[in-house]
């Protein structure tokens, strides 16, 4: 199983939920349908309990972002680079079995794939202020 492209597949899987309101239930049934990739390769396990976890501390997930935003507020980034920082997070403070090293250069190399150089910085920033949390 790969976790980098388990990963990735959790970040777009959250950034799909901002914008369909779906349960954790309804988006992981619906990805495994249509996952047109061997879907042996992804780790459904951590990808559903990512989930999980994201959406049962999202409120305090997204304190701790906020918290750490540099003349920034929570809602003017973008889905995308939030989904990021949720995942980020998450694995930061409540995942023990990802490094903290793991955790930052993940985030950024799916922040290359799916954002702009801008935002790698940015959430390079913001998730090295949360990491001494």
């Amino acid at each position: 199983m790969n976790r980098i492209l388990s990963r990735e597949k959790t970040m777009e899987l959250l950034f799909g939920m901002t914008l369909s309101k779906d349960t954790i239930e309804e988006v992981v049934e619906t990805f495994e349908e249509n996952y047109e990739g061997n879907i042996k390769d992804i780790d459904l396990t951590y990808v559903k309990q990512a989930l999980i976890g994201v959406e049962n501390n999202k409120e305090a997930i997204d304190k701790i972002i906020e918290t750490n935003l540099h003349n920034w507020k929570i809602d003017r980034i973008s889905k995308v680079n939030l989904s990021i920082l949720r995942l980020a997070t998450y694995e930061l403070l409540y995942d023990e079995e990802v490094p903290r090293s793991v955790a930052i250069n993940e985030a950024l190399e799916i922040t290359r794939r799916y954002s702009d150089e801008k935002s790698v910085g940015f959430i390079n920033g913001v998730l090295d202020k949360i990491k001494e949390v």
